[in-house]
């Protein structure tokens, strides 16, 4: 029989994920959006409110986030979530701010929908880059070309074809919400599952993820004249119900779209390079001047071209420069909680002999 939360995403393996908390009478619940130190989340009797607080963390990678599975306790008001399920996946980036820390930006998704406005001039390296964090979750990753309805062919072919040379092994659609082109085939692709729409502002998702419900669910808003950029209609990570079944996350528009441990997410994307190197005559090419290099050859003779090869060394760089920040700020951090401790261990110890002095 199906749970009340099938139409959230709820599946026969988390039945058993869940027993423990059931029998502490606690309640299954997906996450559908997070404020502050509260939730909405969707239970088998509805949405409810609940507070996270109990899950409090210093570790932004494990704060409770959108499409977060949950063991909540309720009557209370708020209810109170008490405990996560062990999460299937998470799409991570590096936050903006200058700690190098993690965020998660969905939970438990099947696929990753990437809404690529054709309003705006092609950015494949901005493409390449979120595909990187999609392969990385763990999703399967889907190209949304949106507003497909604004270029004509052969011109969208061309956009279409240089999009598919930057996602290998990743479907590309072109996408009218307007004329409702494309949508068929998205809607077959995510239907059952739970995705989440990743995008710059007016890349289109809030227009994209009503189309996909079916109703106005979503506040749209216009681009700028100016400079054709969006302005942020969505602002959290909402978590939505589909017709044909699933859910679907959408999220705010991302300015910035760093790396996090995504090395080999960057791998998967660029995997003909990997393939390349195999064929150079030293394992340890660095692929700069080495003699018999087959990807120098192949950028010489524009089976690589020079584009793809340098975003490549670019978000690999940025990766590791990432991980190398991320590592020394922990061990920053073990220091201080290190000399924490010891300064505590000398008080308790002269605390000590100042009663055995007396």
């Amino acid at each position: 029989m199906n749970s009340p939360l099938s139409e959230y995403g709820w599946h026969s393996a988390l039945d058993t994920a869940f027993a423990p908390y059931a029998a502490d009478g606690l309640v299954p619940a997906r996450i559908a959006r997070v404020y502050g130190d509260r939730c909405t989340a969707a239970t088998p009797h509805g949405l409810v409110t609940a507070s996270i607080a109990p899950l409090s963390s210093s570790d932004p990678l494990k704060w409770v986030c959108t499409g977060d599975w949950a063991a909540l306790e309720p009557g209370g008001d708020p209810a109170l979530v008490r405990a996560l399920l062990p999460r299937a996946n998470a799409v991570v980036r590096n936050t903006s701010t200058r700690r190098s820390e993690g965020q998660v930006l969905a939970a438990n998704v099947d696929h990753v929908v990437i809404a690529v406005s054709l309003a705006a001039e092609l950015d494949l390296g901005r493409v390449e880059r979120f595909l990187a964090l999609a392969w990385e979750s763990g999703a399967q990753p889907l190209v949304v070309l949106t507003k497909c309805d604004l270029v004509a062919d052969p011109a969208l072919a061309h956009l279409r074809a240089d999009t598919e040379a930057a996602a290998p092994g990743v479907q590309v659609l072109a996408v009218s919400a307007h004329t409702g082109a494309g949508l068929d085939v998205l809607t077959a692709i995510v239907s059952g599952g739970t995705c989440v729409l990743l995008g710059q502002s007016g890349a289109g998702k809030s227009t994209l993820a009503n189309a996909l419900l079916g109703t106005r669910k979503q506040r749209v808003r216009a681009i700028r004249d100016a400079d054709g950029k969006g302005r942020h209609t969505t602002t959290t990570r909402d978590l939505l119900p589909l017709p044909g079944g699933g859910a679907l996350i959408d999220t705010p528009g991302l300015r910035g779209v760093g790396m996090w441990d995504a090395e080999s997410g960057v791998s998967q994307v660029f995997a003909e390079i990997a393939e390349l190197a195999l064929g150079c005559r030293f394992h340890d090419c660095a692929h700069e001047a080495e003699p018999g290099c087959a990807v120098l050859d192949a950028l010489a003779d524009g089976t690589l071209t020079h584009r793809r090869w340098e975003s490549y060394r670019k978000l690999l760089r940025e990766n590791a420069w990432i991980a190398a920040r991320s590592d020394a700020r922990l061990r920053a951090e073990q220091r201080r909680e290190w000399k924490r401790r010891s300064a505590l261990g000398r008080a308790s110890a002269e605390a000590k002999r100042g009663r055995a002095a007396r």
